[in-house]
């Protein structure tokens, strides 16, 4: 049975001092009947934190918005929200430019084949992480993406059948092409579409580097503070929340708060993604799966939503009706895992 001391105990486990430092983990219920919040280590429950990459769970949901007051069309192709010219190069595999091949759906679904300017190498062997990892701070614009990754080799054509690869220049490009379509920056589409309506006062996009209300996250044994980057990364990891005001974001996800839900079921077009982990890219939404043989049991699936690369989450289970929102603050997986064993365990124990 799911309650109060058995998330204590979990979070508490959570923390072990030698790879993760703080945590904060909230689970409920479909039904209402159940909301646990809890903490351990360096961090409060009603603490603030980077959410990092669930901001694009987010941006999913303004697509959705837009796309059914007619203002936006997952078809349309992305050099038509750019000046002439401007993206050419981006895309070239085996000396073919495709850049004029790629549309809003190729980036939210992860299927354009652009390269990961944060992770993926570029010609030189280098990863826009490299200095970020090792805290040297700055400002990634979207001119200086756009650049590094002209330099990058595309992992295929857009489209490409079977084809997925996780990319944050992807989200770069649909924040650009939000605000082309709406001419407002993405905080403001945020704030307008998501965060108003559903009265969120703890929730804004970071965009001040003076600003230290977010809890301190961890790279390895050492905290890791790159401000200026974070006040750069609006539409692919920008927001700062709570585990509750998460929650309520979450719930309202999928419970038909923004679109009628029946529209998730053209969301779900899974492609197998970051081998050997069991995790699937759909459009604007992951999926996590746990084959039989580590749960000890059945298999565990139809876990929904997004992780975050700070360790954060915010995933739905559908069979068991379970809502889950936190963070463990550790950008090197253990984070991850540390949480991804947590939400296992409240799966069973439903």
């Amino acid at each position: 049975m799911i309650n109060q001391e058995l998330l204590d105990k979990m979070t508490h486990e959570m923390v072990d001092n030698k790879h993760v430092f703080s945590t904060v983990f909230c689970v409920e219920d479909e039904k209402g009947s159940f909301s646990y919040t809890s903490a351990a280590g360096e961090m409060k429950a009603d603490d603030f934190y980077y959410i990092a990459s669930v901001t694009k769970l987010y941006i999913t949901a303004v697509v959705l918005i837009l796309k059914n007051k007619h203002q936006l069309n997952l078809d349309e192709k992305i050099i038509n929200y750019f000046p002439d010219g401007y993206l050419d190069g981006l895309h070239i595999y085996q000396g073919v430019d495709y850049t004029h091949d790629i549309t809003i759906k190729h980036l939210i679904s992860n299927t354009s084949g652009i390269p990961d300017y944060f992770f993926g190498k570029d010609t030189h062997g280098q990863s826009g992480a490299d200095e970020l990892l090792d805290g040297k701070d700055s400002i990634w614009s979207f001119e200086k993406t756009l650049s590094f990754v002209k330099n990058m080799k595309p992992k295929f054509k857009p489209g490409q059948k079977g084809k997925a690869e996780y990319s944050d220049t992807n989200y770069q490009l649909l924040g650009q092409i939000l605000t082309a379509i709406t001419g407002k920056e993405v905080g403001e589409l945020f704030q307008t579409l998501l965060f108003k309506p559903l009265e969120l006062k703890k929730t804004y996009i970071y965009c001040d580097p003076q600003d230290q209300k977010p809890a301190s996250m961890y790279y390895q044994k050492h905290i890791l503070k790159v401000p200026l980057y974070m006040s750069s990364i609006a539409s692919e990891g920008g927001i700062v929340s709570t585990a509750k005001e998460c929650m309520i974001f979450l719930k309202a996800f999928f419970g038909g708060f923004f679109f009628d839900p029946k529209e998730l079921e053209a969301l779900q077009r899974w492609h197998f993604m970051l081998r050997p982990a069991t995790m699937y890219f759909g459009v604007g939404l992951e999926k996590l799966w746990t084959p039989w043989y580590i749960t000890g049991g059945k298999s565990v699936s139809n876990i929904l939503g997004f992780w975050g690369q700070t360790g954060s989450f915010a995933f739905y289970h559908q069979d068991s009706g379970l809502y889950f929102t936190g963070t463990a603050n550790q950008i090197n997986g253990r984070g991850h895992n540390a949480a991804y064993k947590a939400i296992l365990k409240l799966i069973r124990q439903a």
